[in-house]
């Protein structure tokens, strides 16, 4: 992985060479040597890669000097801007320091440019050995495809097992098998169907389209019918070649001779002609690695009006979803095997379909956990396993522990391990180092979508690309990795997690330990790795006693993140060796780290500081010296004790995210945050993108201060008066970049002050017609009059939410919502005194989740019908005077979970006790997958139920 570290690191010496070559002087030439020889050899390396697990270890010692070369070459540089490039004071003071540090300076520049002329004799010596082994090793430098090919026979044989696994071995796949079948035989005669499979490596994918295939229903109703295995290494000549030899079998026809010697256009002419002469066909293209594949091939394809078939496997969903535009085709997102089926392949394939004895049931259940329902890592694991002894637990035990170990080496799960590699290997390297860095956290632990993309940000993961914001780039980047099947992500990635499958993460946890990206410790006594320390991450220990403080080198590090860990005596220890002995710190995440009460004064003396996460910390004050930190960028200080800032703050001038606030009641989310007192010229941080939530309770001057700040995306504002809601109605006007605005009026709950916000710029500016229309999540929290006239005309909008609005009965807030075309999602706290709600015939076609909660004086609820019509969350909280379902709630056909929290009595007792069904409310309801009924008893004891629970297990 040498060649990840080393394309990073050739990003970064280019734009060291752009922005700060001015202070190199006569060293310029020197670091633009090293920059060209390293990049020489980045084609020679990604070939030599490929064979590293093969090679001899002065091949593999070589990949490691080149990875060390080039870490050790950034590290020089970042010590050299940390020397010569620092803004000096003026005046006579400043005179002075200049004196004193162009004297001290000649000393460092002297001990730089040895350094720098040291690595150069490095890369030279590097060099020579590039082209030693590229001669010795027969690898050319130009290539660029064998590391598919190293991998491709082991794919192939995988493959090939898939196709002949009999049928009646195979477990959950019935279901699957079904719904597919009947996807391929119903639909327009007249077009051509794509059908896409799609899921991660070692799910089945191949198995079940196989079964699919050579169903005898299928059979018949497609007479010609082909299987073509594409894979990553794709010879498109070969492949078409392939498919005409099949389909001229399956028609017992002659295979053309002269096919031998024809183009790509003639091969696809071939199959063209014999397509449209051969009526109804079926053609399954297997493992698609490339958009570009379909794009090529589907011209060979003719629709013919017999309502050909098209099938298509693969682990990229921007392949499922090109290929089935088109054609109006399906796409099957293929999902892990539930716990039951995966215990019944578990059992078969160890027991020969015998029960587990008692005293292995523990450990099995934890093993095949790690397997998350992959059947590929299930049958590996329990053929591991099967040759272990029944009578011995701890052979078994043995086996618990060492999965990781058994990834790495050569043992029965080394298939896992090659199949589950091919993903990683099609990588790009900024992905590549993406998804290695997700090895910081432990297992299972739930991945915030955002903070993960922040720190690829702060490490320079994540390039710059001119008229693109660089968030959105990184979410890019995590949307590629979710789109290859690679991390999993829940609800939208602004609000959710992710996390990356057990036995992919313990693959990631090996590449990313080979070179050196990370470096875990948990305070328990270890081996401590020959290399330096880059990024030092912190874990909880089962244990709260450090009882060995870990002597580690930190003269390299760039990160230190602590991640749940519950024993502060370590991170301190360890934080302020950190502080002491790192010049090179960029990223310092101490997150819930709670007994922290005080930031560090040390921390202002990281000059390349970017990154500083407090959330969740004990934190109560910012000091002065936080105006040192020149290059912080992020600034996260949510749920944490601080109120105001200093003026200092305004000294940052790259800071691009700012987070302070603290919940208003620790055990109530519903009553918002306390905000930050800003100091008065806040507009001056023109840099800022996020900001939340800065206190308006101070006046109109901190209001129109935030109108200076346009690179806005997300403002989230606390104690707005009302007097100001005119004022800020007209900063906003100046923000067109934002997403996500929450107003926050003075007061809690029903005492909340009125928010007036029904204002907008005048009809003649011409910021008028563009008024907030990049919004895409509204919150308003506090009492309204009416709903802002504006927001009827928020046609971007995706989510809003209503805190306490206190509508009146005549202004209902459906009547400016039910039209917008994109809101998915809506929560409703407080917000509407009227005793009804009225969902009209077709309003909110793509409203997805509705969150209706403390409406004390609702009464009923109605559904036309065409309304609502792709909901698939209702729930429904703190409603006491609701007593009956809502009206029309059998007209909810998507509806996939109905919560029911906290109603009243009557409502839950007729729910729970009448579930027969040949009563009314059981018909409404009987389509709904799952109902959630949660409640307090008399003795303020939570009950949670199930209404289906009974149904399901029958």
């Amino acid at each position: 992985m040498a060649e990840t570290v080393l394309s990073f690191v050739l990003d970064q010496l280019s734009t060291f060479l752009r922005e700060e070559g001015r202070v190199l002087g006569g060293l310029r030439q020197e670091v633009q040597f090293i920059r060209d020889e390293l990049g020489h050899m980045t084609a020679f390396l990604r070939e030599a890669e490929a064979k590293e697990e093969d090679a001899q270890p002065r091949l593999q010692e070589w990949i490691k000097q080149v990875r060390e070369a080039a870490y050790d070459t950034e590290d020089i540089l970042d010590d050299f801007v940390a020397r010569f490039a620092r803004h000096l004071p003026t005046g006579f003071y400043g005179f002075v320091r200049r004196i004193f540090s162009s004297i001290k300076n000649l000393r460092a520049r002297h001990r730089v440019a040895s350094e720098i002329q040291s690595i150069k004799s490095r890369i030279e010596s590097i060099s020579a050995g590039h082209q030693r082994y590229q001669s010795e090793y027969g690898i050319s430098a130009q290539a660029s495809n064998s590391l598919s090919a190293v991998n491709n026979t082991t794919w192939r044989y995988s493959r090939d097992d898939a196709l002949l696994v009999e049928e009646d071995k195979l477990v959950g796949i019935d279901q699957p098998k079904k719904h597919l079948i009947s996807q391929l035989l119903q639909g327009d005669d007249h077009q051509l169907k794509v059908v896409s499979v799609v899921g991660m490596g070692g799910l089945g994918k191949t198995t079940l389209v196989k079964r699919v295939h050579e169903d005898l229903e299928v059979r018949r109703h497609f007479p010609v019918r082909a299987w073509v295995t594409v894979s990553q290494t794709c010879d498109f000549q070969y492949l078409l070649k392939d498919l005409i030899r099949q389909l001229h079998e399956a028609g017992k026809k002659p295979v053309p001779q002269s096919i031998e010697s024809m183009t790509t256009t003639e091969l696809k002419e071939i199959i063209k002609d014999f397509l449209q002469q051969a009526g109804r066909y079926a053609i399954v293209f297997d493992d698609v690695w490339d958009v570009e594949f379909w794009n090529t091939i589907k011209f060979a394809l003719p629709e013919s009006g017999h309502g050909n078939r098209v099938m298509l496997t693969t682990r990229k969903s921007d392949v499922a979803s090109d290929s089935c535009i088109e054609s109006r085709g399906y796409i099957n997102r293929l999902e892990p095997l539930s716990f039951e089926d995966s215990w019944t392949l578990f059992c078969n394939k160890i027991f020969k379909g015998g029960t587990c004895p008692g005293h292995l049931m523990d450990v099995a259940k934890v093993i095949l956990d790690k397997c998350e329902g992959l059947p590929l890592a299930i049958l590996a694991i329990s053929g591991l396993l099967a040759s272990k002894d029944v009578n011995r637990i701890d052979e078994w035990e043995m086996v618990r522990r060492s999965l990781g170990g058994e990834l790495e080496g050569t043992g029965k799960l080394d298939r896992v391990k090659k199949i589950l590699s091919l993903s990683y290997s099609d990588l790009p390297w900024h992905l590549k180092t993406c998804l290695l860095y997700t090895s910081i956290y432990p297992e299972d632990y739930k991945i915030g979508c955002l903070r993960l993309v922040n720190l690829w940000i702060a490490e320079r993961f994540v390039e710059w690309r001119e008229g693109i914001n660089i968030e959105d780039v990184a979410l890019g980047y995590l949307s590629e990795l979710v789109n290859r099947s690679l991390i999993q992500v829940t609800r939208v990635f602004y609000e959710g997690n992710c996390r990356v499958h057990d036995l992919l993460r313990e693959i990631i946890v090996s590449k990313s330990r080979e070179q050196n990206m990370v470096t875990i410790t948990t305070g328990q006594p270890t081996m401590w790795p020959s290399e330096q320390v880059r990024r030092l991450v912190v874990h909880s220990s089962s244990s709260n006693n450090t009882q060995q403080r870990p002597n580690y080198f930190f003269d390299h590090l760039r990160s230190f993140v602590t991640i749940g860990s519950k024993n502060p005596l370590l991170s301190s220890m360890l934080l302020s060796d950190v502080l002491r002995s790192s010049k090179l710190l960029k990223v310092l995440d101490l997150r819930g780290q709670k007994t922290r009460k005080e930031i560090p004064n040390e921390i202002f003396n990281s000059f390349h500081l970017k990154h500083l996460d407090l959330y969740g910390t004990g934190v109560e004050r910012v000091p002065k010296g936080i105006g040192k930190l020149q290059h912080l960028e992020y600034l996260n200080l949510g749920k944490t004790g601080v109120r105001e800032l200093p003026m200092e703050i305004l000294k940052l001038q790259k800071l691009r995210f700012l987070k302070v606030y603290q919940q208003v009641d620790s055990s109530d989310d519903d009553y918002g945050y306390h905000g930050f007192k800003a100091p008065s010229n806040m507009g001056g941080l023109l840099a800022l993108e996020i900001l939340k939530s800065i206190d308006a309770s101070s006046g109109s001057t901190i209001v129109k201060e935030i109108g200076k700040l346009t690179q806005l995306r997300e403002l989230y504002i606390t104690k707005l008066r009302r007097e100001d809601g005119k004022e800020l109605c007209s900063s906003l006007a100046n923000l067109t970049s934002l997403r996500e605005l929450c107003v926050d009026s003075i007061g809690k709950g029903d005492d909340h002050e009125i928010i007036d916000l029904n204002h907008r710029p005048p009809a003649s500016s011409s910021s008028s017609s563009s008024f907030l229309q990049s919004l895409r999540m509204l919150i308003l929290c506090g009492r309204l009059e009416k709903m802002p006239q504006w927001v009827a005309r928020l046609y971007g909008l995706v989510r809003i939410d209503l805190d306490w609005s206190r509508l009146r009965g005549e202004e209902d807030p459906l009547e400016s919502l039910q039209h917008l075309p994109n809101l998915d999602s809506i929560n409703f706290c407080g917000s509407y005194q009227g005793e009804g709600l009225c969902f009209k015939a077709g309003g909110f076609l793509n409203l997805k989740w509705l969150h209706l909660k403390r409406m004390e004086g609702l009464r009923w609820m109605r559904v036309e019908e065409g309304a609502l019509p792709r909901l698939q969350n209702l729930i429904l909280e703190r409603l006491p005077l609701l007593e009956e379902l809502p009206l029309g709630i059998q007209q909810l056909s998507q509806l996939q979970r109905l919560t029911l929290y906290e109603m009243s009595s009557q409502l839950r007792e007729k729910l729970l006790e009448n579930q027969k069904e040949e009563s009314e409310d059981y018909r409404k309801i009987a389509h709904i997958p799952e109902i959630l009924i949660g409640y307090y008893t008399d003795d303020r004891k939570w009950r949670h139920r199930s209404l289906w629970a009974k149904k399901k297990k029958t």
